[in-house]
């Protein structure tokens, strides 16, 4: 009763597709991608260094904005410079109430 049967599983070019391109973002976006300063007392100075920061990697992604997996990766890199961004004005703050 048994017998052999073959799958086939399609779809994949666009994926592979996208991979490729994330590849290249990737590359693209390691190392320096932006030069930011701001006041580290100044809120809207900090807005301002995260929002140039933002426009810096949108300008490296604008390309790919088609491809769902290097949206989401542009997202966490955003939000992790971010982050980065803040921590180290919360750092330059306590070091200057130090002193």
């Amino acid at each position: 009763m048994g017998g052999e049967y073959m799958f086939k599983i399609t779809g994949l070019d666009k994926f592979t597709r996208e991979m490729d391109q994330l590849a290249k973002f990737a590359k693209e976006v390691d190392g320096e991608l932006a030069s930011v300063s701001f006041d580290p007392s100044d809120p809207g100075s900090i807005e301002l260094a995260i929002s140039e920061m933002e426009a810096a990697i949108h300008q490296k992604a604008i390309s790919y904005e088609y491809n769902d997996m290097a949206v989401n990766l542009v997202a966490q890199i955003k939000a992790n410079l971010r982050e980065q961004i803040l921590m180290k004005a919360a750092a330059a703050r306590l070091e200057g109430d130090a002193q």
